[in-house]
């Protein structure tokens, strides 16, 4: 019990270390699914629509592929398979949101962008324990109570472990030999 104790403390910290100011966060909130989601707006570095992404062979179930970006390759994650949802089509309101990750720059598709917004600390609860073990929710960081929905908040660090990580790299690597070939 203390363990789960314990990481809902280090869940509330990482929330506290992404304050805009000592009582609200300031997140891009989007949609996956049925569900919606937010990250914190100084990670995002923008976001695009729907554009030609480049298949690698050999990459990672949840990379779609890669996208050059003003001459930059950037690996595409499809945040459907990084979560295990049914896959669908994407549509007119789908988006890439150009995000860094411990360093690393990453594009994820999702749904929909819906807003920016701030929220205030208060209304964040630390992930409940989900005792499933096919469901992971170590990359959770908290869920924002607004007054007609629930929002959930990412640790995108913590969205890859390192090993993935690596073979998103790897993705990039051989998607821009691919794309100079």
């Amino acid at each position: 019990m203390s363990q789960v104790n314990n990481e809902s403390q280090a869940k509330t910290s990482d929330i506290a270390d992404n304050m805009t100011d000592e009582s609200q966060l300031q997140l891009v909130s989007f949609g996956v699914g049925s569900e919606e989601f937010a990250v914190n707006i100084l990670q995002v570095q923008e976001i695009n629509r729907m554009m030609t992404i480049t298949k690698v062979p050999e990459s990672p179930d949840c990379v779609e592929g890669v996208i050059n970006l003003r001459g930059r390759i950037i690996p595409v994650v499809d945040l459907r398979k990084r979560f295990d949802m049914e896959l669908t089509e994407h549509v007119e309101s789908s988006r890439i949101i150009v995000v860094e990750v411990d360093g690393r720059v990453l594009g994820f598709i999702v749904d929909c962008v819906h807003e920016v917004l701030r929220i205030d600390r208060n209304i964040v609860e630390a992930t409940p324990s989900i005792t499933s073990s096919s469901v992971d929710s170590s990359y959770i960081m908290g869920i924002g109570k607004l007054e007609d929905r629930l929002l959930i908040l990412l640790d995108l660090s913590r969205l890859f472990n390192l090993e993935e990580l690596r073979a998103i790299e790897s993705t990039v690597k051989h998607g821009a030999a691919r794309n100079a070939a």
